[in-house]
């Protein structure tokens, strides 16, 4: 007889550790609310009672569900944790929004580090009461515009990650690397499928013949940014993962094409938020809560939240409420304000009344994982050489809707550099900035290009990060070289973050010395921080929505047209570099 046994039997003497008593108990194997109680002995559920009286003993912790919806702990289908701020100090927040397990990808200590990197962030959170399960960052096994920077080694080293009990699969791969190419993270793929492991997709812009082919590739995709894109993918047997979070709001099309999919082939997810919003409160239950809003039945947007990304991601005993599962639980005021009062996380109680009772962790990382950010700095290396291209009209980027900027030309300032009139420089009054991508990783050669945006708005000044998208990189944006370089270095100084810099002087900045990608400050300081470098760039004229997502973004080829790499530019369609000669194909020789 197991341990379970006696308080589902309510035999005598046999009492529970913690009771959640008269709630409105959703029992996912019947998609029904059920008036129960809930009986957990360690951290696990023991039983579901009508009345648990008999299993109450003096030491038993009781927790009142009176007029209260008891729902599974929920899961982020689709998020990066590691980035903008570090797992250890967003727990309290996430875990105040009824979230109770993350599939994160790498995307910070795992880009820059690889396996070292992934092995870190698993032991960081591997005592934490929010569960952490990780992905494998593909992007070192990827070389369509620049060499694979994984050697043999590191791939296997990466594979034998998939091992690792939360290790769920291999993370998110934009379709361009894969479909219709060979590529070496397939050797990375071949693990995983031995392994039973998932795949990750990230469709953007993926339609047609190459999302046929992109579906025999990868599992699952959080990418549809319309309603077909949803059906399109569950046609081809892809897990949809709708999303709605700081990068992208993408709810009302999922919404939309629901009734055509399979109910049980759907997770939902906020693909990250950011310090500011989750301040705000923002997280899963705000995404179920708009769900079901949205007309969503309720038993289907709790499954896309709880049930589903658990059997598709294969973490086992999460996102019921039944015996034997880990008792991961929120109690919601109700379905329609979806309120958080209480969670519990792997049977303790973690929220309580609406505040965490659990504090975040500041232990200072490993010596490896800061001063990251290995550079060398002059004026020069923000701006281009003129002999790119003589006809003095360059190729640029145009910043477009969301993240992505489309191909355009330009005609950049000419200025100085040693006394000579040699170089390409921005030119604000025509719109015409610099941007700036410098390699940052310490193990690889120190590269860099400077191409040309429009579009972004910046009338003077500068501004500097070092969370760029899927590299390692230190990229700017600027109207002014010297204002450009002083940003840089101030980026440098902090071992990572942003930076305003306006006539020479730093404006606003944010430390993020965590692989120059994640801030280790406390979260409220944090989203003040975000809030006080968006007002710098907006006072320097700065007209886009949300600056600092395009700034990270331009080195990210999961969207088109146009990307920045530290070789040139990335031809995103057309998977090729190119350089600043418009009528050139070949990625520039001059950095």
């Amino acid at each position: 007889m197991n341990e379970y046994q006696p308080i589902a039997l309510e035999r005598e003497g046999a009492t529970a550790d913690l009771v959640v008593r008269s709630g409105r108990v959703y029992c996912s194997n019947r998609r029904e609310f059920l008036d129960r109680d809930i009986a957990v002995v360690g951290d696990r559920i023991a039983a579901l009672l009508e009345d648990a009286t008999a299993v109450v003993g003096p030491e038993t912790t009781v927790v009142s569900a009176a007029d209260r919806v008891v729902l599974p702990g929920f899961v982020d289908a689709h998020t990066h944790a590691d980035i903008q701020l570090t797992p250890e100090r967003a727990v309290p927040a996430l875990l105040a929004t009824g979230t109770t397990a993350i599939v994160t990808e790498t995307s910070g200590l795992g880009l820059l580090f690889g396996s070292r990197g992934v092995e870190t962030t698993l032991d960081r959170t591997a005592d934490l009461p929010l569960s952490v399960f990780c992905t494998l960052p593909p992007q070192g096994v990827v070389d369509t515009f620049e060499p694979a920077t994984a050697d043999d080694s590191e791939l296997e080293a990466l594979a034998d990650l998939l091992d690792h009990d939360r290790v769920v699969g291999v993370g998110e791969i934009d379709w361009i690397h894969v479909v219709g190419r060979h590529s070496p993270v397939e050797r990375l793929y071949d693990r995983a499928r031995e392994a039973d492991a998932t795949i990750v997709g990230h469709g953007a812009g993926c339609r047609g013949a190459a999302l046929r082919a992109f579906a025999t590739v990868v599992d699952n995709d959080h990418e549809a940014i319309s309603d077909e894109g949803v059906r399109q993918r569950a046609e081809h047997g892809l897990h949809v993962v709708g999303r709605c979070g700081t990068i992208r709001d993408d709810l009302d099309p999922f919404v939309e094409a629901f009734p055509d999919v399979d109910r049980g082939s759907v997770s939902l997810s906020t693909d990250g938020v950011w310090p500011p919003d989750l301040v705000d409160g923002f997280g899963m239950g705000e995404v179920v809560r708009r769900a079901i809003e949205d007309d969503i039945p309720a038993a289907d947007a709790i499954d896309a939240a709880t049930r589903n990304p658990a059997e598709h991601f294969g973490l086992g005993d999460r996102g019921v409420i039944a015996p034997g599962a880990i008792a991961d639980l929120v109690l919601v005021e109700d379905l329609e304000s979806m309120a958080v009062e209480t969670v519990l996380a792997d049977g303790s109680i973690v929220v309580d009344d609406g505040a965490p009772t659990v504090d975040p962790t500041a232990d200072p990382y490993p010596d490896f994982a800061y001063d990251t950010i290995a550079v060398d700095l002059d004026r020069e290396r923000f701006t281009a050489p003129r002999s790119a291209t003589p006809e003095g009209t360059v190729r640029a980027m145009a910043v477009e809707q969301g993240l992505v900027t489309t191909e355009t030309t330009v005609e950049p300032a000419v200025v100085e550099a040693d006394g000579e009139a040699d170089r390409f420089g921005p030119d604000p009054a025509a719109d015409v900035l610099t941007a700036t991508l410098l390699d940052r990783d310490p193990a690889t050669e120190d590269r860099g290009f400077t191409g040309f945006l429009t579009g972004f708005g910046l009338e003077t000044g500068a501004v500097a990060a070092s969370g760029t998208w899927e590299t390692t990189g230190l990229v700017t944006v600027a109207a002014d070289a010297d204002d450009a370089l002083a940003a840089a270095e101030r980026v440098r100084a902090m071992g990572g973050g942003v930076a305003v810099v306006g006539n020479g002087e730093v404006v606003a900045d944010l430390a993020m010395p965590v692989a120059a990608t994640a801030a280790e400050a406390p979260l409220e300081d944090v989203a003040a921080g975000f809030g006080a470098l968006e007002r710098a760039v907006d006072g320097l004229g700065v007209t886009v929505d949300r600056p600092l997502l395009t700034l990270q973004t331009l080195t990210f080829p999961g969207v088109p047209v146009l990307k920045l790499t530290p070789s040139g530019y990335a031809d995103v369609l057309d998977r090729s570099l190119v350089g600043l000669d418009p009528d050139g194909d070949d990625a520039p020789a001059d950095p």
